[in-house]
């Protein structure tokens, strides 16, 4: 996708090359076809003048045969003879006072291409002055011979120019196959896939450096984010503390019936924001756990639609507020963490309380879309989501709404939480927005021969 709309979007490296051989090898095979052509041409023209000589010769010694006896008609019946076996070849012999001496029935200008020699022939005469002679050749024939030379060198040097480009797209192409290779590794990779490392095993040798660079710069990231994890369960592990001694403590001070109105309704306040924070804080702990590396602890699930009844049971008062409904669709089997489940189906049925249609209907779909994976989603009618926030659904802290609507209820980790539920059972998260809805459901993978 170009990012610029102003900016030329460059060819690919393989495009580039083969345009780049086609264009050399093109110039290349020109170069030599014109060489070819020059020299051909020349040639030609070296052959045509010797022919022309050695017909002057041929003619002079017809005419120093005519000399002797001095019969006109006999010379030009000896001429004619002569022309009968050279068609391309036409002779005109005037006078000393300009008159005809001799034309033979080929005419010069119904030659075509013609090349002209001029020169002066003895009198069959003693006495009298020389004659002037012109001798015309046909070179049509040479002329097509180099047009038709021209031509192929030209079919020739596009063929040979589209085959090295062909041929050169193709080599690239494979040359390019382990670049290709490690495009599919590095888009495999992702933050809870950190420890996993490019295999540079089959690359060539100058792809070698940048795969030990690429390599180094994961370890460095993968120590970085454990580090960043790491700080971030230990402050809320040492938050939590503080935040329990805390509610504790307003608790016990709204118990006390001589406290003004005011101050009971300030330590009410701060009581729900605290209880807030402590949410926070054990949700923040959990995607600590959770990308860390921890896993699901799996028992069998007999009924996954019987465990989605318990939480949308539980999500009873506040769908009636919201007046939506809820259908569950499907069932399953398999080993789970049910306690997990249950937080994930929670989180993504709360959600589309907040933001479904009133007076609609909430699918939870339960499906087994291959052997081995539970695929669990709950679907609403709502606001349309923009596909360029869809992926960022599940970050942390991240909200598509831009005014951050029910930011005081919701603190934006609930999906966050269901992509870490999702990995932990070696799965994935993920959700679709349209015109029918949006769906927001995450698959999860358990024993083959369980379900």
């Amino acid at each position: 996708m170009n990012r610029h709309p102003g900016r030329k979007v460059p060819l690919a490296l393989g495009q580039r090359l083969s345009l780049w051989l086609a264009g050399q090898t093109f110039l290349g095979l020109a170069l030599v076809s014109v060489v070819v052509y020059v020299l051909t041409a020349l040639d030609l023209d070296s052959r045509q003048a010797e022919s022309l000589q050695q017909k002057r010769e041929l003619i002079e010694h017809v005419l120093s045969e005519a000399r002797g006896d001095r019969d006109l008609p006999s010379l030009k019946h000896k001429l004619d003879d002569f022309f009968l076996g050279h068609r391309d070849l036409a002779l005109a012999l005037r006078q000393p006072d300009g008159s005809m001496l001799y034309e033979n029935a080929a005419s010069a200008h119904a030659f075509g291409p013609i090349k002209r020699s001029t020169f002066q022939l003895e009198h069959w005469e003693p006495a009298s002055a020389p004659l002037a002679a012109e001798m015309v050749l046909n070179i049509s024939a040479d002329q097509k011979f180099l047009r038709r030379l021209g031509l192929t060198l030209m079919t020739a040097s596009l063929i040979g120019a589209v085959i090295v480009s062909v041929g050169s797209f193709l080599l690239v192409r494979r040359g390019l196959g382990p670049v290709h290779h490690l495009v599919e590794q590095t888009r495999h990779l992702a933050v809870e896939k950190l420890h996993e490392r490019l295999d540079g095993s089959m690359q060539p040798r100058e792809l070698q450096p940048l795969v030990k660079q690429f390599n180094a710069l994961l370890a460095r990231l993968s120590h970085a984010y454990a580090q960043l994890e790491g700080f971030n369960a230990d402050v809320a592990h040492e938050l939590r503390t503080p935040l329990a001694t805390l509610i504790t403590s307003t608790e016990v001070a709204l118990r006390d019936p001589s406290l003004p109105h005011a101050t009971a309704d300030l330590l009410g306040s701060n009581l729900e924001e605290l209880r807030r924070m402590t949410g926070i804080v054990n949700d923040m702990l959990f995607l600590s756990h959770a990308n860390s590396g921890a896993v699901a602890r799996c028992q069998l699930v007999p009924s996954v639609a019987a465990l989605a009844g318990d939480v949308v049971e539980y999500h009873e008062a506040a769908l009636a507020e919201a007046g939506l409904t809820v259908v569950i669709q499907g069932d399953g089997v398999g080993h789970l963490d049910a306690s997990l489940l249950k937080r994930a189906l929670s989180n993504l049925l709360g959600n589309a309380t907040r933001y479904g249609t009133p007076h609609s209907t909430i699918q939870v779909r339960i499906e087994s879309p291959r052997p081995g994976v539970i695929e669990l989603s709950v679907a609403n009618r709502g606001p349309r989501i923009p596909p360029e926030h869809l992926p960022r659904l599940f970050d942390r802290f991240y909200r598509a709404d831009p005014a951050r609507a029910m930011a005081s209820v919701n603190h934006g980790l609930g999906l966050s939480i269901v992509a870490a539920i999702a990995r932990m059972h070696g799965g994935e998260p993920f959700a679709t927005s349209g015109g029918e809805g949006t769906r927001v459901g995450l698959t999860m993978q358990h024993r083959a021969g369980d379900a």
